[in-house]
């Protein structure tokens, strides 16, 4: 199977998920709202349209099999409770896991914040209703992948063969709670206790301001079997520039795994020549074809395309 492992959704209606009035107000957000077709500011209107505009852009997306539809568990502090003020974004597994149940080429990526009182019986739940990997964004979820609260997490992920998808690197979607945990190399405890991880992005930075946290992912690369790179958001212009880094050493390509980051444009970059970038910008307008076309004109081989389907863990 081809697997595109970096979906999003929008959900906004009780059980399915929340979109709070800060982030509908962003300029970027309202952007990408505009090019999904998605206008209404109605939750159930706002979700309709954006489940259907999902659908309709994975069914027309050939060279696919499946995509992974990330879920994305809410903030919570310290001690385990939810923090409704910071949490700005919210997609239900359960909205997820039925999104998969109802189309054949939908797979299901849990979310569940380590720092929640149910963490791991959650885990074993969404495990149960056949989640494929695990998505975290600890800059925007607020904690930090190395604290020690996460270790018995990971012990359960290890356990049931469940991935871990962290992204790594900077990030400008959605409001930053904590900064400093950007870098992959918090991922070590993770790798440490047996856990398959991808670090979406592979720690590049989002803007030219920004660190660069590429090295570190490289080194992580390098050190351990078990650590894998997704090219999510790679066709962003800010981000484009790690294609030479990343494509270069046969190690590092050996562990890259094919995401999109949809709805996040993909923007064809200059390493496939000018007239391919701009006959694509132009005539391309599903951008979940447009990187799968863009990524095949980069000369990424076979064993990439299938990667995803031996790192997951797919349903029998």
């Amino acid at each position: 199977m081809i697997i595109d492992c970096h979906v999003h959704a929008i959900a906004a209606t009780p059980g399915h998920g929340q979109l709070s009035d800060y982030l509908l107000r962003q300029w970027n957000i309202r952007l990408l709202r505009w090019r999904m077709g998605v206008s209404s500011r109605d939750a159930q209107t706002l979700e309709t349209q954006a489940e259907a505009r999902l659908m309709e852009t994975i069914n027309a997306t050939s060279g696919l099999d499946a995509v992974v539809i990330l879920a994305f568990d809410a903030v919570y502090d310290r001690d385990g409770n939810r923090d409704e003020a910071n949490t700005h974004l919210y997609v239900a597994n359960d909205y997820v896991s039925e999104l998969a149940a109802r189309n054949s080429k939908v797979l299901f990526g849990a979310s569940v914040h380590p720092y929640r009182k149910d963490a791991v019986a959650e885990l074993e739940r969404c495990v149960g209703r056949g989640a494929v990997l695990l998505k975290w964004l600890p800059v925007v979820q607020n904690f930090n992948p190395a604290d020690q609260r996460c270790f018995p997490f990971y012990e359960a992920l290890a356990h049931h063969r469940l991935p871990l998808l962290c992204h790594t690197g900077g990030e400008r979607m959605l409001p930053n709670l904590s900064t400093e945990v950007e870098d992959p190399m918090l991922l070590v405890p993770a790798l440490e206790r047996g856990v398959t991880v991808i670090a979406a992005h592979c720690g590049t930075r989002d803007r030219l301001t920004h660190r660069d946290y590429t090295p570190a992912f490289l080194r992580l690369a390098h050190e351990y079997e078990r650590l894998y790179g997704d090219t999510a958001a790679l066709n962003l212009p800010t981000r484009s520039y790690a294609y030479d880094i990343l494509l270069s050493d046969p190690i590092v390509r050996a562990k890259l795994v094919h995401g999109s980051d949809w709805p996040v444009p993909s923007i064809p970059p200059r390493r496939i020549g000018l007239w391919n970038a701009s006959q694509l910008l132009l005539r391309q307008g599903n951008w979940l074809q447009r990187d799968v076309e863009i990524k095949r004109r980069l000369g990424l081989d076979d064993d990439y395309w299938h990667r995803a389907a031996t790192v997951l863990r797919l349903p029998t």
